[in-house]
């Protein structure tokens, strides 16, 4: 953990556990997933202490290289190694009420776009 200056972002997003595995994590900068300062990454492209790294991982997460990091550490530790900069994760109760929806949850009912067009602060002509 000593000496490094830069490493494989694939190895890197799992030491700080962002991903479960590191094969997830090559995965997913396969896929396009992981983007290092705007630019897409490579599993062996290098991330260095302040570069920004945008991970998709259910949802966009956007975190600021403090600590470069070679090996898997606690939770304590890696979230000394960052800084999140992404979104806040909505609400549980807008999770379980469906109102959010993700990949392979299908097509929306029409009153439930309608919730979500009202919780989107959209401007809607009022119900009848």
């Amino acid at each position: 953990m000593h000496g490094v200056d830069e490493i494989r972002i694939d190895r890197w997003l799992w030491a700080v556990r962002v991903y479960k595995t590191r094969s997830l994590a090559t995965q997913a900068c396969r896929g396009g997933h992981v983007k290092i300062n705007g630019a897409p990454a490579k599993p062996a492209s290098l991330v260095r202490s302040g570069d920004r790294v945008s991970a998709f991982t259910g949802r966009e997460r956007v975190l600021e290289v403090v600590r470069v990091i070679e090996t898997r550490v606690s939770a304590s530790v890696a979230s000394e190694c960052i800084v999140d900069h992404s979104l806040p994760a909505p609400p549980r109760e807008m999770r379980s009420s469906g109102l959010v929806w993700g990949p392979g949850a299908g097509r929306p009912t029409k009153k439930a776009r309608r919730q979500i067009d009202r919780l989107r602060s959209r401007s809607l002509p009022p119900p009848n």
